[in-house]
């Protein structure tokens, strides 16, 4: 008979009950259990962590120092006492550890001297000494900075699903050109925020997630009042399923380079109306005035830029100059690139090199070949690089990319399928805007309509 009372059978049933807790309930089993442990270890172990990290500093102080001295003539000891400078090694003040999901984040005081870029440097060391997944600088103002402690990669699991755009009463203008595409390595949403970073550049390679993302912002986008332009120069097969949400459809380098010239007359048009309010983009305008967002959707950057004989290098030439243009002018008159590609590489010329220090916003998912993660990534971090080229295949959709604080982390885009794509494309084809309407510069002026239409482009 078993005895329920005996020692054992009580060890192994509060072992069984935390191994439950643990499984089904990872989060409460976190805050209760595994956090207040970690926190206490995290301060007690700070001072021997900040050394070894480098993020210590010295500073002199004068202490009273004991100095025995000998009289020969009587053999006595004679003990001075006299002040002395001496090194002591100065740590970090280190704030109480605040839980959060997936880990924690803790403010240190900056030492003189010190900037948060100097703990940007040592959060790969700073991971493998607290034993986590990684650590990320996460905010800072003057003399603090904050990190947080990522103790599980949300990154590893099943990418989070997006559901299918369905119709809605409305939507909220806070969230105009600002769609959620997945969610970071720290938890938090992964939102593409076109009103902070307006043009975006994404690599990857065959099956690495770059095409979901794309459906990703079709999906986000498809609810707003936005026009959508497609560039597709593989014939058409990745962007023209979403034709009934698109305003216009490139699928030749001709047509690609007037659809493009006629996104600059748009912008200039755009420009005309500014000056003539007295702004300086066109968020300043009222809405009744203010022109239609227009997000550029090209797929296969590179193609573009190859040339198969001397006659198509002046429209690469003409094509270069006009995106550069969109580049650099197109975030105050609401036109935003968003360039996808598996090669992009400076072999392809320097308009690309030149484009590239244009766009801030960075995605680079698995890549073939070096040089394109380092035509990606190569300006902003060699961690972000180191990161880059370790995505593995098994893992689709996960990418390196910029935040809007600068800093580059680790995200996964959610899976969105082609289906889900088209029907959001479809459900939302009443809000695809027509291109006199994308003309119009938002004081009744219009430019003269376009003869093609995206199924004819299609």
């Amino acid at each position: 008979m078993i005895d329920l009372g005996h020692p054992l059978f009580k060890v192994l049933a509060a072992l069984l009950v935390l191994i439950a807790w643990r499984r089904w309930a990872p989060l409460s089993y976190w805050y209760a259990l595994v956090f207040p442990r970690k926190a206490v270890w995290l301060r007690w172990s700070w001072r021997h962590v900040a050394s070894g990290c480098g993020l210590t500093k010295k500073r002199y102080r004068w202490w009273f120092t004991t100095v025995p001295g000998l009289v020969a003539s009587t053999g006595v000891v004679q003990v001075k006492r006299r002040f002395q400078r001496v090194a002591v090694d100065t740590k970090p003040w280190m704030g109480l550890p605040r839980p959060v999901r997936h880990g924690f984040r803790i403010t240190f005081h900056l030492l003189d001297g010190q900037v948060p870029d100097d703990y940007a440097k040592v959060c790969e060391r700073l991971a493998h000494a607290w034993r986590i997944e990684a650590v990320r600088v996460v905010g800072s103002r003057p003399g603090r900075v904050t990190l947080q402690g990522i103790t599980r990669d949300p990154l590893s699991h099943v990418a989070p699903a997006m559901a299918p755009a369905e119709p809605r009463d409305g939507w909220r203008a806070e969230d105009l050109l600002r769609p959620v595409v997945g969610v970071l390595e720290t938890g938090a949403a992964w939102r593409m925020d076109l009103r902070l970073i307006p043009h975006w550049m994404n690599a990857g390679a065959t099956q690495s997630g770059k095409s979901n993302l794309i459906n990703a912002l079709i999906v986000g986008l498809a609810p707003q009042p936005v026009a959508l332009v497609g560039f597709d120069l593989k014939g058409g097969v990745e962007l023209s399923a979403y034709a009934p949400r698109l305003t216009a459809l490139a699928t030749t380098r001709t047509e690609c380079l007037d659809l493009l010239s006629d996104l600059i007359a748009v912008m200039g048009a755009r420009m005309l109306a500014c000056r003539h309010s007295g702004v300086r983009d066109i968020w300043q305008l009222s809405d009744a005035a203010r022109p239609i967002p227009v997000v550029v959707l090209v797929d296969e950057l590179a193609e573009l830029y190859l040339t198969a004989d001397k006659a198509e290098k002046d429209q690469v030439t003409r094509t270069a100059t006009a995106l550069l243009r969109i580049a650099q002018l197109g975030r105050a008159f609401g036109i935003h690139l968003v360039l996808s590609g598996q090669r992009i590489g400076s072999d392809l010329g320097p308009g690309v090199t030149t484009l590239r220090a244009q766009i801030g916003g960075r995605v680079c998912h698995r890549v073939n070949d070096p040089e394109t993660a380092v035509m990606t990534l190569g300006d902003l971090d060699p961690d972000a690089l180191v990161a880059a080229r370790s995505i593995a295949p098994e893992l689709p959709g996960v990418a390196v990319i910029t935040g809007s604080d600068g800093r580059w982390y680790r995200a996964r885009s959610g899976y969105v399928s082609t289906t889900a794509a088209e029907h959001a494309a479809g459900t939302y084809a009443a809000m695809a805007p027509s291109w006199n309407q994308v003309a119009a510069s938002g004081l009744g002026h219009e430019l003269p309509p376009r003869d093609d239409t995206p199924e004819l482009a299609a």
